[in-house]
């Protein structure tokens, strides 16, 4: 129950895929140097794979949790708040293991919470930047997106995706209003499906009863 301390970095958005895991290479790289912990948050397996491909080539050493490779995630996960620690992982890894920092990691700003992709829910990316800034603990959270990115990679987010582009032109954080708007739309589009699973649940149920 202590103040929240952490800090939110603003988004960084990328024309391209190949272009922001550069960015997220060399951000990496830069906090590794300094000793900073990192945790590397990826929406799916294949962008983990990504994402650690990307820290192999700059001789990055790593972990990887994800749902090819969760052997003693929970231990893995505790320790990703070790001096010069970097951690790869999906959403789902290793939730509800509490990353413990080192005193020398509270002085160099605690643990970095590094997103590489938006989800469909706000919900999600709010867990993952709550790896970080536990009890009062120091941390920073930092985002990386890009416009072929799978939020807006679907038939109906054309027209998001070319206006995040066009007004990429004015900087980062005007893409990434547009972003997070589809984002949003997600949310109320899942939000009604389950509504209507539900509406249709209540109904079918209804009629069994009645039908004996």
């Amino acid at each position: 129950n202590k103040p929240d301390i952490r800090k939110f970095t603003r988004d960084v958005v990328t024309r391209s895929k190949s272009k922001k895991w550069q960015r997220i290479g060399k951000r990496v790289a830069d906090l590794h140097r300094k000793g900073i912990p990192v945790l590397l948050g990826t929406r799916t397996v294949e962008a983990s794979e990504a994402a650690s491909a990307e820290l192999t080539r700059l001789g990055i050493a790593h972990d990887v949790l994800n749902a090819r490779q969760n052997a003693d995630e929970a231990a893995i996960i505790a320790q990703a708040g070790q001096l010069g620690s970097v951690t790869v992982a999906t959403n789902m890894a290793g939730r509800g293991a509490d990353i413990k920092i080192q005193d020398l990691v509270q002085e160099l700003g605690g643990l970095h919470v590094v997103l590489s992709e938006s989800h469909d829910s706000r919900r999600v990316d709010r867990q993952l930047e709550g790896r970080c800034g536990r009890q009062g603990d120091r941390g920073q959270v930092e985002v990386y997106l890009s416009l072929d990115d799978e939020l807006l990679s679907s038939r109906d987010a054309r027209w998001a995706r070319r206006f995040a582009k066009v007004l990429l032109i004015f900087g980062p954080r005007a893409s990434g209003f547009v972003i997070r708007r589809r984002q949003k739309k997600m949310e109320r589009m899942h939000a009604r499906m389950r509504y209507d699973l539900l509406e249709a649940d209540r109904s079918l149920g209804s009629l069994l009863a009645v039908s004996g």
